[in-house]
């Protein structure tokens, strides 16, 4: 079932000569300058980027919406195909995902292959009426409604960081990332991204007695997908057929979703970044000292906690996060 008349533009794509001739100013300006700030310790500074992302402005949620909630690579796209193939029974069909969820907070110059809010074909189109908005924003900056409902999805920020290294080396940064100790300095400042990791979970946590809030953390469903998927579904008010239910684990499974990656990445985003592998990587929990040195994990851990402790969160972090 085509889930949204909603119709991007092309995706970018660069000729050859065009990355070719990127490589100049990447190697004799970009390079230098992503060592310089690496000596001076500017790093932290400049991936202080999160106000320069949208939000949701005047936008009132309703009965139907189904906010996606979750920090910065933290399993948001694979919630986002939980969430949408419950919403669709197992048979939504798109060539982006991006052209079914609306995602507010996004950088802008994605904003052009991103259905907008007001675009209401996705509900149209739903068999259960229900969309899926994607949000990497805090619960005090959602738009609420007891109307609307709100999964909020909290991963391990040791693995979180290192997915985002990834990620960001391989779709934008390069040759320009920093080491790995100092993108843990970004990772780790208060204010990287548009919200702190511990910040995000303590905004949802608190959250958690509305009964139409489901906090989940990325562990647990990597350990149950499939009782995932019914949970899920459940709160979303969708009584699934076994088969249905079925070929939503399937289409949410990572092989699934790795053999259609192109359906969950944005493509080329700079000349010398690389097209497509690196939105659906591993998928894996627990594997963060693949980059990450002991020390580096201990540091991550010990500040994420007394994060916790200064927000007066009591969130299980131990036992939600052992290994």
């Amino acid at each position: 079932m085509i889930a949204s008349d909603f119709q991007p533009p092309p995706r970018r794509a660069f000729r050859p000569w065009q990355r070719y001739v990127s490589y100049a100013p990447l190697y004799l300006l970009g390079v230098p300058l992503s060592r310089a700030l690496e000596l001076t310790g500017q790093w932290p500074r400049l991936m202080r980027g999160g106000r320069r992302l949208g939000d949701f402005g005047d936008y009132a949620a309703r009965a139907g919406d189904v906010f996606a909630c979750a920090w910065f690579k933290s399993g948001t796209t694979w919630l986002l195909q939980m969430t949408v193939q419950i919403a669709f029974r197992g048979d939504a069909d798109f060539d982006d995902v991006h052209a079914v969820v609306p995602w507010p907070d996004s950088p802008p110059p994605l904003k052009p292959y991103i259905v907008p809010l007001e675009e209401d074909s996705p509900r149209r189109r739903s068999p259960t009426g229900q969309r899926v908005i994607k949000t990497h924003l805090a619960f005090g900056s959602v738009p609420y409604s007891p109307d609307a409902r709100y999964i909020a999805l909290v991963r391990d920020p040791k693995d979180a960081c290192v997915s985002a290294y990834r990620f960001l080396g391989s779709m934008v940064l390069g040759p320009l990332a920093p080491s790995v100790k100092t993108w843990v300095d970004c990772f780790l400042d208060k204010d990287f991204n548009v919200v702190s990791w511990a910040a995000h979970l303590h905004s949802y946590w608190q959250e958690r007695p509305r009964p139409n809030l489901l906090f989940l953390t990325y562990e647990e469903m990597k350990r149950d997908a499939h009782g995932a998927v019914r949970r899920i579904a459940e709160f979303m008010g969708v009584d699934l057929t076994p088969s249905e239910l079925a070929e939503v684990v399937k289409r949410s499974s990572f092989a699934y979703m790795k053999e259609h990656e192109s359906r969950f990445t944005p493509g080329h985003v700079v000349p010398w970044g690389e097209a497509g592998g690196y939105m659906m990587r591993r998928g894996e929990r627990g594997s963060s000292s693949e980059l990450l040195t002991a020390e580096l994990e201990r540091r991550i851990d010990d500040v994420c906690r007394a994060r916790l402790v200064e927000l007066g969160c009591d969130f299980p972090y131990d036992r939600a996060f052992a290994r």
